[in-house]
């Protein structure tokens, strides 16, 4: 006997009046997220200009000398311990504990948490802009939000705005509203029960529905710094015209090989983290990880210092002039840089960092086995380190490639994240607890 199909049953669809008053505060908290993360990037870089190149040139000192180095990243440490110390709401929890997104903060903890991470950014510290500025945006937008209720009206709820918040930070990072949809897919098919985008209560409503509101805050935020930045993820790399299975079988190597070198990082976290809490002062961490971070770069060169982004670039460009051991070694001084910076406290994101990480151990894989194609090598590398720190797939797969800038890849890299995910699901992710143990 044949057995008939249960017919899916219809989501009921959202009434045009609840998504259209979504738009005007949509488009408001999007522009407004792409003029935060643009103002912070553009303080942050004017700083950095003034600490790494007019100061050591005024004082006739090498740019990246091992003595410059050392004295900017241990004041860089004693000026963000005086700020996590000093300044009202002591710059927000501590962002080893911290992911992409998270409840609102306080308003009042916004300037701390911004002033600390623009010091890290300009200073060296090999953090990236992603979690503050999103943390800045979600608060902000929050308490705003909230003050906009009109009286005798029921005010928004509080998952709106940071909905949106995200959703526009996300869309101002990447320059594309493509990454935050794949985070904010993510997290409802994670939470199928969540509310309504547009505060109704429920989960009903189609997948669309729910992600219209946060679409039109990406959009306004990556076009907000589209206009004013073009930023671009793209390496440079050569582009893969036509992918065949020698091309395939690297992807799946290299991004697994990739998956157990982020794993490591993962391990070693929770360990570091609680050497340096026994500090317990930030006057007494921050500058200790500020003189490591400073000895580091010695060690690594200025490649491993900042978030990474233009000195992955750099890397791209002169990857010939190193052998698979001095890559394989850049690869290893960044992961120590980051977990150092992490976990003394220094504000920043750990995403943008390990795209320099990727990238490096991609081209040691490429150095080692000349036949891999660089632009498979590299982008199956960031898929593999991000899958294993971060657990975000979506934002892996997003973020490898367009660091290839090949569409041929892109299926490569589907087929190529499923090992590394086999190889990472369950283990720890390069995130800590309240308790200090690492998330899994």
């Amino acid at each position: 006997m044949a057995v008939e199909a249960p017919a899916p049953t219809p989501v009921p669809g959202t009434p045009l009046r609840t998504l259209l008053p979504q738009i005007l505060p949509a488009l408001v908290v999007g522009v407004g997220a792409g003029l935060l993360f643009l103002g912070i990037s553009a303080l942050a870089e004017q700083l950095q200009h003034v600490l790494w190149s007019t100061l050591p040139d005024a004082l006739g000192i090498g740019r990246y000398s091992a003595l410059w180095m050392i004295s900017v990243l241990t004041a860089t440490g004693i000026a963000v311990g005086l700020v996590v110390w000093k300044v009202y709401g002591h710059a927000g929890p501590d962002p080893a504990a911290s992911g992409l997104g998270g409840p609102p903060l306080a308003a009042g903890v916004v300037p701390g948490l911004l002033l600390a991470s623009t010091l890290s950014l300009a200073g060296g510290v090999s953090l990236g802009p992603e979690n503050p500025t999103i943390a800045a945006a979600v608060a902000l937008a929050y308490w705003l939000g909230r003050l906009a209720a009109r009286p005798g009206r029921p005010a928004p709820p509080g998952a709106l705005w940071v909905g949106l918040a995200t959703a526009g930070t996300f869309g101002a990072l990447f320059g594309t509203p493509v990454a935050a949809a794949l985070v904010l897919s993510e997290t409802l098919a994670a939470k199928p029960g969540a509310p309504r985008p547009g505060g109704a209560g429920g989960a009903g409503g189609s997948l669309w529905d729910r992600l219209f509101a946060p679409l039109v805050a990406a959009g306004a935020g990556a076009l907000t710094t589209q206009l004013a930045s073009h930023p671009s993820f793209a390496m440079g790399l050569p582009p893969l015209d036509s992918p065949g299975f020698g091309d395939l079988l690297a992807a799946l190597v290299v991004a697994t090989l990739a998956a157990f070198f982020g794993l490591l990082a993962c391990a070693v976290f929770p360990a570091l983290h609680r050497a340096l809490g026994r500090l317990r002062h930030p006057m007494l961490v921050l500058p200790l990880g500020g003189l490591v971070l400073g000895l580091l770069g010695v060690l690594g060169g200025h490649l491993t210092l900042f978030k990474g982004l233009t000195e992955t670039r750099e890397l791209v460009t002169s990857s010939a002039s190193y052998g698979w051991g001095e890559l394989l070694g850049l690869a290893v001084v960044k992961s120590a840089a980051l977990l150092v910076a992490a976990s003394a406290g220094f504000r920043g994101g750990r995403v943008f960092p390990m795209v320099f990480i990727g990238a490096a151990f991609g081209l040691a894989a490429q150095a080692v086995v000349p036949a891999i194609h660089p632009a498979v090598a590299v982008s199956s590398a960031v898929l593999g380190v991000l899958l294993a720190t971060t657990r975000q797939g979506w934002v892996s797969l997003f973020v490898a490639a367009v660091v290839a800038a090949s569409p041929a890849v892109l299926a490569l890299l589907c087929l190529a994240s499923l090992p590394a995910w086999l190889a990472v699901t369950g283990r720890p992710l390069l995130e800590l607890d309240e308790g200090g143990h690492a998330l899994r």
